[in-house]
C-alpha cells in the first residue's frame, strides 16, 4: 500500500493577514475557498513534491470542531496532517484487518473561489499520534494547483520532515505499521533515545518526507500529541536557513534545509 504526505494543516485566526504574511516569507500562497456545511476557509502553499500547507481559518467560532478547539487552547500553528492514500476505503480496510480502527470513508469538499466544487473522501484515526487519510474523488489537480503554484521565491521544493510529538512511542510505532503495512516504499526505524535530552525517537521515511517521532521519557502532565514542527527544503542558495519567524508564520515552527542535504538513516523492521 501506498502512503504519501498530502498536506500539513496550519491554524490561524485571519486567514488574510496570514496569507501576507506567508507572501512576505516568500512562499507563493493561493486562496482554496470555503468548506460547504462549515465556517472555514483556506488557503494552500503547494511544494513540487505534491505536499502542501492548509492554511485554515474560521469566519465564525466551531466550538464542535477539533481543529478550532485547538486553535483556542493552543494557539496558531501546526494542528494536524494528512497522508494521501490511492483509495481511502481500501487503506481503511487493511490497516482494519492489521489491527487498526480507521473512521471512514466520509466525504468532504470545497468551493474554489472560481466557483469549482472539489470532492474527497477522508478517514479519521483514533489517537491523535497518527495522521488522517485524504483521497480525492475528483481530480486531485483540482484540490492541488500544479505549475507555477508550485514555484516559490523563497526556493521551497517540498518536506523534509515532519516533527510529531507521541505519549508512547513504542505503542505509536505499532499503529503506523497497522497503516502503513509492509510496502517497499516505507522505512520504519526502530526507537533510540536521544543522548542529554531525555527523549526517545524513530524515524519513518516515506516519498521523500520523513516523520520523526519523539516521546519524553519521563512525559509531562498535560503534554500535547501530535504535529508540531517541520523542515522544508529550498533550492535557493540566497534563503536564510534555520527557523522563520515564527510570528510571520502564525505560530507555525518551520526550518530551512538545502536541497540535496542527506536524509536520516533508518533501520528497515
Amino acid at each position: 500500500m501506498s502512503l504519501t504526505l498530502d498536506h500539513i494543516v496550519i491554524a490561524v485566526h485571519d486567514l488574510d493577514t496570514t496569507i501576507a504574511d506567508y507572501t512576505a516569507l516568500g512562499f507563493n500562497v493561493q486562496r482554496g475557498g470555503d468548506h460547504p456545511g462549515r465556517s472555514t476557509h483556506n488557503a494552500l502553499v503547494v511544494f513540487a513534491d505534491g505536499s502542501y500547507f492548509e492554511l485554515i481559518a474560521w469566519k465564525q467560532p466551531a466550538p464542535q470542531e477539533r481543529w478550532w478547539q485547538l486553535l483556542q487552547r493552543q494557539g496558531e500553528g501546526i494542528i494536524d496532517f494528512a497522508l494521501l492514500p490511492r483509495s481511502v476505503a481500501d487503506t481503511v480496510a487493511q490497516a482494519g484487518q492489521r489491527g487498526l480502527v480507521l473512521d471512514g470513508p466520509l466525504e468532504g469538499g470545497r468551493l474554489r473561489p472560481d466557483g469549482e466544487r472539489l470532492h474527497w473522501q477522508t478517514a479519521r484515526p483514533p489517537s491523535t499520534d497518527l495522521p488522517f487519510l485524504c483521497g480525492d474523488v475528483t481530480p486531485r489537480a483540482l484540490r492541488v494547483p500544479e505549475g507555477g503554484a508550485r514555484v516559490h521565491p523563497n526556493g521551497a521544493l517540498g518536506v523534509a520532515s515532519l516533527a510529531v510529538a507521541v505519549h508512547d512511542l513504542d505503542a505509536t510505532l505499532a499503529r503506523y505499521r497497522a497503516l502503513f503495512g509492509n510496502g517497499a516504499h516505507v522505512a520504519i526505524g526502530q526507537p533510540v533515545p536521544l543522548p542529554g535530552q531525555g527523549l526517545r525517537l524513530a524515524v519513518i521515511a516515506f516519498g521523500s518526507s520523513a516523520l520523526v517521532l519523539s516521546t519524553a521519557r519521563e512525559p509531562a502532565e498535560g503534554q500535547v500529541e501530535g504535529p508540531y514542527a517541520l523542515v522544508l527544503r529550498t533550492a535557493d542558495a540566497t534563503q536564510p536557513l534555520g527557523a522563520v519567524d515564527r510570528v510571520r508564520s502564525h505560530g507555525a515552527r518551520i526550518e530551512f534545509e538545502r536541497a540535496g542535504t542527506s536524509a536520516p538513516a533508518v533501520n528497515r523492521d
